[in-house]
């Protein structure tokens, strides 16, 4: 059950992602949602076999899925690129955000959430970096090393799958994340998503996810101080990055949530257009 379950974080961070790099690009509408279904569907059927979840079996999957949505018909569209992170629950269940996604879909917007086998390997990782901070057992360090280290394997094999079989943008590592992160705050702060809500911030940002929402829920007192709380020393590093906090509560109404997002949008949009102004604006050189 445990193999499983991994496996399926892995098989489920790739289609997650190549599914929001290509629904808002495709030709056909719902051509990515069909194929992510069909692939769900697949993958089910391999598990009730128990197959699909050897490294040679992942591999081969991983190819597969990749190269099947580079199949896809897909065109050139300026669309607004918006970022997701926040608490575990609300960033992702579209019955805790109100249906984020698919109203920023709405909007036109290109959305990219980061994976779940992150936060995997954040919780895994916080054991490690336990032992070195405030002391620990030798065991613990070395268990949760281990298990570290098969998960940043796992996530390799994905990144690899996407850059050999694609020309999709490939999502950072962990590595990289945690090391943008602690440029921001230090990797003691463990309460809630911690640093890595912190670290994915930074993370979007650098791959040009700028506009990005920290979906939190109300009076969450950990959110606001590694989300709300590092907005200001995130745009001090990137005064471009556009950055809005939304409360998700039942005693917040939609109509506010998404008005506050409409606004964020409004200035991506600008920030859009001043950018291609200023990119023609640069004068050509004369060929001599």
């Amino acid at each position: 059950m445990l193999q499983k379950m991994l496996c399926a974080l892995v098989y489920g961070d790739l289609l997650m992602d190549l599914t929001n790099q290509v629904r808002p690009y495709e030709v056909t509408s719902g051509t990515a949602d069909q194929l992510c279904q069909h692939w769900i569907d697949d993958l089910s059927r391999q598990f009730d076999r128990r197959q699909g979840l050897s490294i040679s079996d992942m591999k081969r999957n991983m190819r597969d899925i990749v190269m099947s949505y580079a199949a896809i018909e897909r065109e050139k569209r300026d669309l607004v690129k918006v970022g997701i992170v926040g608490e575990i629950y609300i960033k992702y269940s579209p019955l805790g955000n109100n249906s984020l996604e698919k109203f920023l879909a709405e909007q036109q917007c290109e959305v990219k959430l980061p994976g779940m086998m992150g936060f995997m390997l954040y919780c895994v990782y916080n054991g490690v970096e336990d032992v070195k901070l405030y002391g620990g057992g030798f065991v613990k360090k070395q268990l949760m090393s281990f298990v570290y280290s098969l998960v940043l394997k796992l996530e390799k094999m994905t990144i690899d799958a996407i850059r050999t079989y694609s020309d999709f943008e490939v999502p950072g590592s962990f590595p990289e994340m945690k090391a943008g992160a602690e440029q921001i705050i230090g990797l003691g702060a463990k309460m809630g998503e911690g640093w890595l809500l912190t670290g994915e911030m930074v993370e979007l940002n650098k791959a040009g996810f700028k506009n990005i929402i920290c979906t939190q829920p109300f009076g969450c007192l950990p959110n606001h101080i590694v989300g709300k709380g590092m907005i200001r020393k995130i745009r001090e590093q990137d005064p471009d990055c556009n950055i809005v906090a939304i409360d998700y509560d039942p005693s917040a109404t939609q109509v506010n949530q998404e008005n506050r997002i409409k606004l964020m949008l409004s200035i991506a949009r600008e920030n859009m257009k001043k950018a291609e102004t200023d990119t023609a604006s640069i004068p050509v050189p004369e060929a001599e």
